[in-house]
């Protein structure tokens, strides 16, 4: 008799399948956690809040590669980990050991001086570069098509939710939509980022999590 899928392997499925509860079963299981994560060392509610974001982008972007097997918990801490690296890494900071936990998601972290390498700078400011340019032409990209095919809710409603940080249920309220159609528009917005910055062929150390498949 074959082993049954886990909670996990049946959540992704669902996902990968374009199941938009499924997106928000999965923001609501880990987003608490994570966001204790990351607050925990950057005492910052905005801050940390930018770095959750961007770890659920993160998740959505390495979908494809990601590998059934694996726990789902480590491998969203191992994301946000990163991802809190690179927003030290841009305010001149750098953790003293590698923010990455073998044992669990509660490791403790110290944050040195602001002291690096100018090769090291050099090296965070070009992957930087890289990563910004990847997404300014994914977004233009994305809002061009949605602009020639007369999509302006869209627009707004991601201009709301991106620009602006305003809750799901705000937006909905504020242009006269449900909270599912607000969180399928999400949805679909993320996958297509996801989808574009994967074709521009990036190197594998910008947006690792594109080859994260162990």
């Amino acid at each position: 008799m074959g082993q049954s899928p886990s909670t996990d392997a049946i959540l992704i499925q669902r996902i990968r399948a374009g199941e938009t509860d499924a997106w928000n079963d999965l923001i609501k299981q880990f987003e608490g956690r994570l966001l204790a994560y990351v607050f925990a060392r950057l005492r910052s509610q905005s801050a940390s809040e930018d770095v959750v974001q961007e770890t659920f982008v993160g998740f959505l972007t390495s979908l494809p590669n990601y590998d059934l097997s694996r726990p789902l918990e480590s491998y969203l801490f191992s994301i946000a980990a990163h991802k809190l690296t690179d927003h030290l890494r841009r305010e001149g900071r750098r953790p003293t050991v590698p923010l990455v936990s073998n044992k669990d998601s509660q490791g403790t972290w110290d944050v040195a001086g602001r002291q690096r390498a100018a090769s090291s700078v050099m090296r965070s400011g070009e992957r930087r570069n890289l990563e910004i340019e990847a997404l300014s032409q994914a977004l233009r990209q994305q809002i061009e098509a949605w602009r020639s095919q007369g999509e302006w809710t869209k627009i707004q409603c991601m201009e709301l939710l991106f620009v602006r940080g305003t809750s799901n249920k705000q937006v909905a309220a504020d242009l006269g939509l449900t909270e599912q159609q607000v969180a399928n528009f999400k949805f679909d917005f993320l996958a297509k980022i996801r989808k574009s910055v994967r074709h521009q062929k990036l190197p594998r150390d910008v947006f690792p999590e594109l080859h994260e498949s162990s």
